[in-house]
């Protein structure tokens, strides 16, 4: 049995939850079968497992519309894909980004394909903003692959009842594989220079936050709920790679606005950390934050978790099934628009409620160092990739049959 995986991101091309996704599940389906990864970005590893073949296209003859360059790019690195010969069993995609290609080798070379579901496109409307028209493409094209597909895995139950309710798939087509860690990786490690070298006080307790400036993160709650902080609470944000130059220009303004009114230190790292220097920022870091408002899992949790960092965390999609309330950290509920259910209906209230859970837990060390504690045990017993790349590998023989 021999997966090829699409995927756009790719090390060292990787800036969200699926790239880490498909780099570790690579890996580990690589101790146990040959793997093939094909991505965006150009690169070339062969006669090693896992082989790579990475693409670029040339957009410099491109006179589309700036938000359509990305689609219309994603669709050449997918023709790129399938021009190169493909020997593999089943072909195996993520992100939207490479559904094109997969549905071209499922239909002309004949390959079962199999799905991850890391997002859904209609329940992330924010995109139009960073696509535009693009947008309604990529609804129509996540559609024709969910349903095309032999496999639709979920990486939590609430992401499969999403998928249930929003395509038209059996439900024997949508298995739940959850993501996972490297608990060996992600372990507590402390290293006070990488602190320094982003100006973070090693001396005063520090809430966390990683990840994208994108609307589905939440960042900008996280940012509104920095004024109703204790001002002896540091704050640092490591948030970069913006959806666009809009939600770009509100995360500064939100910031400045922070630091003008709060009394305590507010460090904004503006790019996405070295690995190593991550896990030193959560393993120092007193709790972490995950404001999303929308998250199908949440690997960021179980990045925090491992490092024996509690969390305090929006009540939202898959985090709900990583995070144990009251035992490895802190659920906030977020009151959602019914006809708009991806927007806070009370910004304001859901800022406050983020502050207030983040003052009790950064208040409670006793209970800190006790749901750090749970939360490693927690990610040791549930979320192994070893375990994760063998329940893929078994689907992969069953849908090839």
């Amino acid at each position: 049995m021999k997966p090829l995986l699409l995927t756009n991101e790719y090390p060292p091309n990787i800036y969200g939850g699926a790239g880490i996704h498909v780099q570790y599940l690579s890996r580990e389906l690589s101790r146990i079968c040959d793997v093939e990864v094909r991505c965006f970005g150009k690169q070339l590893v062969e006669g090693q497992n896992p082989e790579v073949f990475g693409t670029t296209p040339d957009k410099s003859d491109y006179t589309a519309p700036k938000e359509l360059q990305s689609v219309f790019s994603a669709l050449q690195n997918c023709l790129n894909f399938n021009t190169r010969d493909i020997d593999a069993d089943v072909v195996h995609l993520h992100t939207w980004y490479s559904h094109f290609g997969g549905i071209l080798a499922h239909l002309n070379y004949g390959l079962p394909m199999a799905l991850t579901v890391h997002s859904l496109e209609p329940l992330r409307p924010w995109k139009r903003e960073q696509l535009g028209g693009g947008y309604d493409f990529t609804l129509w094209l996540e559609k024709a692959a969910v349903e095309m597909a032999n496999a639709v895995i979920a990486v939590s139950n609430e992401t499969r009842e999403d998928i249930l309710r929003l395509f038209d798939v059996p439900e024997e087509r949508v298995p739940v594989i959850y993501n996972g860690i490297d608990p060996d990786e992600y372990t507590p490690t402390f290293d006070k220079t990488t602190l320094e070298k982003y100006g973070v006080d090693p001396d005063i307790p520090y809430v966390f936050f990683v990840g994208r400036i994108t609307r589905q993160k939440g960042i900008i709650h996280l940012v509104n709920a920095i004024h109703y902080l204790d001002p002896s609470t540091q704050v640092v944000l490591c948030a970069g790679a913006p959806d666009t130059p809009e939600i770009a220009a509100e995360m500064e303004a939100a910031v400045n606005t922070a630091r003008a009114e709060f009394g305590g230190k507010i460090v904004w790292i503006e790019e996405m950390v070295a690995t190593d220097e991550k896990i030193h920022l959560y393993s120092h870091a007193s709790l972490f934050c995950t404001p999303s408002i929308y998250e199908p899992f949440g690997i960021i949790n179980l990045e925090a978790m491992a490092c024996e960092t509690p969390v305090v965390a929006s009540a939202v999609g898959g985090i709900k099934e990583i995070i144990i309330h009251g035992e490895t950290g802190v659920l906030v509920p977020l009151e959602q628009q019914s006809e708009s259910p991806f927007e806070a209906t009370d910004p304001a209230a859901f800022a406050s409620d983020l502050a207030a859970g983040i003052n009790e837990l950064m208040r409670d060390n006793d209970t800190r160092e006790r749901m750090a504690k749970a939360g490693r045990e927690r990610v040791l017993s549930t979320f192994s990739w070893s375990e994760i790349a063998k329940e893929t590998l078994a689907l992969y023989k069953k849908i090839a049959k």
